[in-house]
């Protein structure tokens, strides 16, 4: 006999499977649709916009492979556009790197240092500096950790060409990690957090949030939805979420960049996802806890045990297991990570971490960011921890 909490397990279980379905779904469908630059010009017309393009790159020290993903920044097949380096603190060792690059590039590269924080967010403080520095209206936000090709500053602002589309943004993997720590993040955003932001997407009838590691938009259009906010956790999730409701469009990009995040922890991995579950709950409110029907893959594990490896439930979980792994391999092969699929074998632990940050982050307002303990209050606003 069925009990009780086999019934409700059972029904997690039923709700991943239509999860797992409909992120392979929107997936395959997002990435084998055609390349539109907009929704006003035919596929294959690359319309530059009208004036140079200023890329803006917050820096708080040396991230694995900087050299390389700094200097891309510099190697655009663009006519015209410049690249600002921000840094807060003058003792960052980032800085002789970064003054390399403006040896190397003196008529593309700007570097600001010794920027004194105008808020809690230190990454949006330097933002907003070097806003005020930008020489072109159309503008780029893009994290350090990212590679990008010589074709980004074209791809990624040539949807802005269309007035209806305020912002435009990409997400990222690692596409060939190469230690445990990269390979469970890297899964987590191929197999998670992409595709259930395209089933978000269909949902929601359009993105209603953006991405940090690339935010492309206007300073004109910036301003019409409120600029930057810089005592807000996630920000840039937010700048999508008014962006949507100031009535503009948000546009995912196709093209899914570089970043490898290395010799990571799992703490390290931990901390950084926990931050991000608790960013989602102070911005998506209820929703979030509708992500409880995302791990069906885990539920398998107690149901098992429950009913003693009936067959019943042995054929549960071989069909959840089965469904999990081909949504999986859509989306790895979907994004052009085919060497990413080496590491399947620890995506149940990859789902086991990602219950256990949805089951915390469902709790609590502390979070850490770049060594720092904060406490998120009212709908996103950070403060210091108080000690």
């Amino acid at each position: 006999m069925i009990t009780p909490l086999q019934v409700v397990l059972l029904v997690l279980i039923a709700g991943s499977i239509v999860f797992y379905i409909a992120c392979a779904l929107t997936t395959y469908q997002f990435f084998t649709a055609p390349q539109l630059i907009s929704s006003s010009y035919p596929q294959g017309v690359a319309l530059l916009p009208p004036s140079g393009v200023s890329i803006m790159v917050p820096i708080r020290g040396l991230d694995e492979a900087a050299w390389e993903n700094w200097s891309a920044f510099c190697k655009q097949d663009y006519p015209r556009y410049e690249v600002l380096f921000g840094v807060v603190d003058l003792d960052d060792p980032a800085i002789s790197m970064l003054e390399k690059l403006v040896e190397l590039f003196p008529d593309r590269v700007r570097l600001f240092t010794g920027l004194t924080p105008r808020g809690i967010n230190h990454k949006d403080s330097t933002l907003s500096h070097l806003l005020e520095k930008a020489q072109y209206d159309v503008i780029i936000f893009a994290d350090s950790d990212v590679q990008v090709r010589p074709d980004y500053i074209q791809t990624v602002t040539a949807p802005l060409a269309d007035p209806k589309i305020g912002l435009v943004t990409c997400a990222f993997v690692a596409h060939n990690p190469r230690f445990l720590g990269a390979a469970l993040a890297s899964l987590g955003r191929c197999c998670d957090f992409i595709p259930s932001a395209l089933v978000a997407q269909k949902l929601d009838r359009g993105l209603k949030f953006a991405i940090g590691a690339t935010i492309a938009t206007r300073k004109s259009t910036l301003a019409n939805f409120g600029g930057l906010h810089l005592d807000r956790i996630g920000s840039d999730y937010n700048l999508g979420k008014r962006a949507a409701q100031a009535g503009y469009q948000v546009k995912l990009s196709h093209w899914v960049l570089e970043s490898d995040t290395g010799r990571e922890t799992l703490r390290q991995l931990f901390q950084r996802e926990l931050r991000w579950s608790r960013t989602i709950r102070f911005n998506r409110g209820a929703i979030y806890y509708t992500v409880i029907f995302c791990y069906g893959v885990v539920f398998c594990i107690p149901l098992l045990l429950l009913s003693e490896f009936a067959d019943w439930s042995i054929a549960v979980t071989i069909f959840t297991f089965t469904v999990r792994y081909l949504q999986a391999f859509i989306a790895a092969l979907s994004m052009d990570c085919p060497k990413l699929l080496r590491w399947v074998w620890v995506l149940p632990l990859r789902d086991g971490l990602s219950l256990g940050v949805w089951a915390i982050g469902a709790f609590g307002r502390g979070v850490y960011w770049r060594g720092r303990k904060l406490k998120i209050e009212g709908d996103g606003i950070i403060k210091p921890w108080a000690q």
